[in-house]
Parts: structure tokens; C-alpha cells; sequence
């Protein structure tokens, strides 16, 4: 094998269930009001900063994206999208569940 070539991590077969039935497309993905959605305020890997994660969404790339959009409007703040996992910037839990449930999701708070 070439050097750098040695790539574990890369492949699809590590993915996680619930991103490679979102990379399925729509058609397959459980009604949004079934779905597992999950958020959380985090520190972990970010620098001491918080954010709050929300995980568990089984929608497309791009119903992922028009969610992110409408979360930080709602929220009043940045956000990102990272290996399926929506990160908004500082403790907006009260917010993100709010907006969940308008966007039709049953979102539960995870964590303390």
C-alpha cells in the first residue's frame, strides 16, 4: 500500500445506520413525526464552547439543509451541518425543540 494510503475510516461500511438510510433518499426515511430526533447541549471537541446537537434526523441532504436554515433563524444564531448532525452555536435547546416541533418532528431532550 502506498504511504497515506491505509484509510479505516473512510469507507461507507463504518457509517452509521442512520446516515447511510438518509443518504438513501426520502422515499425511504421514517415520517418525520416517528423519528428519534435528539438535542443536546455539548462541550466536547469544541474548545470549551457550547453547542447544542441535534441528532437522529433520517431527511435528505437537502431537507437537512432547509432545516438548519430555519433552526438558526428560529435560534438567532450560527450553525453548521457536520456528518449529519446539525450544530447550533451556545445553549439553544428550548429553541431547537420549539422549531422541531413546528417543522413537524417529536424531538426529545437528551442529556442533562
Amino acid at each position: 500500500m502506498a504511504k497515506g494510503g491505509w484509510t479505516e475510516f473512510s469507507s461507507g461500511v463504518s457509517r452509521p445506520e442512520s446516515l447511510q438510510r438518509a443518504g438513501a433518499g426520502d422515499a425511504a426515511a421514517l415520517p418525520r413525526a416517528q423519528q428519534r430526533v435528539r438535542v443536546q447541549r455539548t462541550k466536547a471537541g469544541k474548545g470549551g464552547k457550547l453547542v447544542t446537537a441535534i441528532t437522529g434526523l433520517e431527511i435528505g441532504e437537502a431537507a437537512t439543509r432547509s432545516l438548519l436554515k430555519q433552526l438558526k433563524a428560529a435560534a438567532g444564531t450560527g450553525g453548521t451541518l457536520k456528518d449529519g448532525v446539525i450544530e447550533l452555536q451556545g445553549d439553544q435547546v428550548a429553541a431547537a425543540l420549539s422549531a422541531l416541533e413546528q417543522a413537524g418532528f417529536r424531538p426529545k431532550q437528551a442529556g442533562g
